[in-house]
């Protein structure tokens, strides 16, 4: 493809001696140094994926970064984010990443929007911008930001990652397929489990950003094929790359011959992060962490006898639990195999990492008829929070 960016002023001595290794490559010399030099590329997000692509952009010398990223640092991010550090737990991780870019390389402008990305400001934030690197890691924004792009134009470079497994491509409207092509729909809620719930190998965020940043600088220079029309694979434990030819489709609600979707829409209620059933069910039948204190009290003094059900994973049972909770994971609810196993004769109580799980297994005990059944607002998080300050959080 040709070059998405025009060449910017001539380099300077510093830029010369700083660049030279990119110079001396054909393909890129000093035009395509000077290409880099007047890109503006947006990340969002500075996380796992953000971390390797905005330190390769910048050491590259991309001349515009701009940050989408509204969090702070967390000590659980440290294990794969390596823009931060351990002195930066607790601060924004925009601000971070600033001065981590400035360390690598002072001659990059950063421009920092320290804002969350929805459908009333992501037009605005991504059209300043020449192509936009997805670092985030929810369907909802992932379709928010393809959407965006497709709407003004602009190159989409895309990555995902979960456990060993990490997935890239690049969607461009006009020049090849949208992410709308690859996902029509949002996975059904509670299917696919967040890197925070999951876990995700902390190195594959290298190799997947890698990907992402070889992609915006190949579409910056013009220099080689895209990944436009392609799906990389990655699969870490076998150390396998495949790649999948992804064509437009022309059904497509965005960029199909007769789109429907015209303009952003509401991406949470799209991608159903809870389901409506999981709502209902939890509206009347959320308890806190300090009525369970209250109610594990009462059933250790032989008062009050209940089942309460940790339906996290095992991995994360070994973590941290609550004790005198029962581990029965989420999918056991979900094919219905433990139904017939759960007591009927006294109430039910069911937690998870943060609510979101319990609330959807909660929707299936309401509907198989478990009327005395309620779960953990915010999970054992919320646990931790009010009633075991001195248990990890994860």
């Amino acid at each position: 493809m040709d070059p998405l960016v025009e060449p910017g002023p001539p380099l300077s001595r510093e830029e010369v001696e700083r660049y030279s290794r990119h110079l001396i490559i054909p393909d890129v010399g000093v035009v395509g140094q000077r290409r880099l030099k007047a890109a503006r590329v947006l990340c969002i997000g500075a996380g796992g994926l953000g971390s390797p692509v905005l330190l390769y952009l910048a050491a590259a010398g991309v001349g515009t970064i701009g940050i989408v990223e509204y969090d702070v640092v967390d000590a659980s991010n440290l294990q794969r984010q390596i823009i931060h550090g351990t002195d930066d737990v607790g601060r924004s991780k925009a601000q971070s990443a600033r001065d981590a870019i400035a360390a690598v390389n002072p001659l990059v402008e950063v421009v920092l929007h320290e804002v969350r990305i929805d459908a009333s400001n992501a037009l605005e934030l991504i059209a300043g911008y020449d192509l936009v690197v997805d670092g985030t890691d929810n369907f909802a924004t992932r379709y928010l930001v393809n959407d965006a792009c497709a709407l003004l134009g602009k190159p989409y470079v895309w990555g995902s990652i979960f456990r060993f497994d990490g997935q890239a491509s690049v969607f461009w409207r006009g020049h090849g397929p949208c992410y709308r092509c690859l996902y029509p729909e949002a996975p059904p809620p509670g299917m696919v489990p967040s890197c925070a719930e999951g876990g995700v190998l902390g190195v594959l965020c290298a190799s997947i950003g890698s990907i992402q940043a070889t992609e915006a600088i190949k579409l910056i220079t013009g220099v080689g094929a895209p990944l436009v029309g392609r799906l990389m694979l990655y699969d870490a434990r076998a150390m396998e790359y495949r790649s999948l030819t992804v064509q437009r489709d022309p059904d497509c609600a965005l960029c199909g011959d007769h789109p429907t979707v015209t303009g952003l829409i509401d991406y949470e209620a799209f991608c159903g992060t809870v389901s409506e059933e999981a709502l209902d069910a939890a509206a009347h039948a959320t308890i806190s962490a300090t009525d369970l204190s209250v109610m594990l009290a009462a059933r250790s003094r032989g008062e009050r006898d209940f089942l309460l059900v940790d339906v996290r994973e095992p991995g994360e049972h070994e973590i941290v639990r609550i004790e005198g909770a029962v581990l029965i994971p989420q999918g056991r609810f979900l094919d219905g195999s433990v139904l017939a196993e759960l007591p009927t004769d006294r109430p039910i109580v069911l937690h998870c990492k943060s609510g979101r799980r319990s609330a959807e297994c909660l929707a299936i005990l309401q509907g198989a008829g478990f009327a005395d059944a309620s779960h953990l607002g915010g999970g054992i998080l919320a646990w931790i929070d009010h009633v075991e300050p001195q248990l990890p959080r994860y």
